[in-house]
């Protein structure tokens, strides 16, 4: 699949969906889209804790990037999230958003979108998706589940 075919489903979605921000791929397009263009850029907002503890993708580190949404072990939402974001993307970045399931991934990217980035993207299913029935994640759907690179726990 073509870089533009990927970003136009994406943003098809968003259009049926109704979402606040530019589009939701799957873990298998955001990888692809990764790997097309160096520019790309994958925002990690787990925990530090949950990057080290449960895993992270494996992909070049000029496009990995972790910008917590919470802080660990507060549970607070993190209060420096926009300047950080700030720090290390630009406002035309494409910026893909990444979570454990995929619901902080969207509230980053809705966010940033209010705050002029034009092309954030969520991440379906997030890295470790949602639980099975007995429980457990990395089982059902999400980047681990789907196969694609990544390291840890």
């Amino acid at each position: 699949m073509k870089l533009q075919d990927i970003l136009d489903t994406a943003q098809q979605r968003a259009r049926e969906g109704q979402l606040p921000y530019a589009g939701a791929v799957t873990p298998q397009e955001a990888l692809a889209l990764i790997q097309a263009d160096p520019s790309v850029k994958l925002v990690d907002v787990r925990t530090r804790a949950e990057r080290d503890w449960i895993g992270t993708v494996q992909i070049p580190a000029a496009q990995h990037l972790a910008v917590q949404w919470n802080l660990y072990p507060e549970g607070r939402p993190n209060p420096e999230f926009l300047l950080q974001l700030k720090e290390v993307t630009l406002p035309d970045d494409v910026l893909l958003f990444l979570c454990r399931s995929g619901v902080r991934s969207k509230h980053a990217a809705k966010l940033a979108t209010e705050q002029g980035y034009t092309r954030c993207f969520d991440i379906l299913e997030g890295f470790e998706g949602n639980k099975d029935a007995a429980g457990h994640r990395k089982t059902v759907e999400g980047w681990c589940h789907a196969g694609l690179p990544w390291v840890g726990a």
